[in-house]
């Protein structure tokens, strides 16, 4: 596997490539992003073990969203429902959700190593803590959340390209995830504008949201307007993963999961 090292700007580009990704079929995105999103509201109502079998399901369904965008780039129509018949594929589901029950462990692994450490200063500083002074509990979890940032950057970062990398390639997981790392250290500059860009969209719909109760309106009927185009944004950043893959490694091999579309 080569990866190719690309300029800071990539990472704007990135996010230009998967809008227009988006507007060739856009409501197939859309449709898809309100799915993902129902799978995420499923998860929260069976709290605490639904948000862990989605975060394990995450991999699956980040192949079926490359598919989908790969199906677009090639003018094919995307079905979403559909998307669910890639994981068929012989061994694919049971090593993608391998691949999530490991990234559930090395979070939880991460979270130990940053927060462990700090357990005695963090309990002291919440004991202590009142309505009036937060400040103790702020600085008391300022070095375990650095260190945890760092930690699960890192492991993003392994994690990234790899659901693609198994399905596509059909990469055993620890190579996999090598490739993955290689590719994200070798283009950090651009995911660092890709991540930059997302974050300040993010801010942008909760200034507007912001807005519509600063006229007025009740905090529910400002989420209900906000909801569209909350939806409207996941459907594009799911179509800006694709580029983030292509333009790093290339188009997908010609032989893929998406001939089951």
């Amino acid at each position: 596997m080569q990866a190719a090292s690309l300029a800071p700007g990539a990472g704007w580009q990135w996010v230009l490539d998967g809008f227009a990704l988006f507007r060739k079929q856009p409501m197939a995105m859309f449709t898809w992003a309100l799915t993902v999103g129902f799978m995420v509201l499923v998860a929260s109502i069976l709290a605490p073990v639904g948000p862990l079998l989605f975060v394990t399901a995450m991999p699956a369904i980040t192949v079926m969203t490359l598919e989908a965008c790969r199906a677009i780039d090639q003018d094919k129509t995307v079905l979403p429902l559909r998307l669910f018949t890639v994981l068929k594929a012989p061994g694919l589901f049971k090593k993608l959700l391998a691949m999530g029950g490991l990234y559930v462990a090395a979070v939880l692994l991460a979270g130990l190593v940053a927060f462990l450490p700090f357990a005695d200063s963090l309990r002291q500083a919440v004991q202590d803590l009142s309505p009036d002074d937060m400040g103790a509990l702020f600085a008391a979890m300022r070095a375990p959340v650095i260190i945890f940032g760092l930690l699960y950057v890192t492991i993003a970062g392994l994690f990234w390209h790899a659901p693609a990398l198994v399905a596509w390639h059909r990469l055993e997981l620890r190579k996999a995830l090598f490739f993955s790392g290689i590719a994200c250290w070798r283009n950090k500059g651009a995911f660092l504008i890709y991540g930059a860009t997302w974050l300040l969209i993010v801010l942008a719909l909760e200034l507007g949201a912001g807005m519509l109760e600063a006229i007025g309106l009740s905090e529910t009927v400002a989420g209900m307007i906000q909801m569209p185009f909350n939806f409207l944004a996941a459907a594009v950043l799911y179509c800006s993963f694709y580029p983030t893959y292509t333009r790093v490694f290339g188009p997908p091999p010609s032989l893929t999961l998406a001939s089951a579309l």
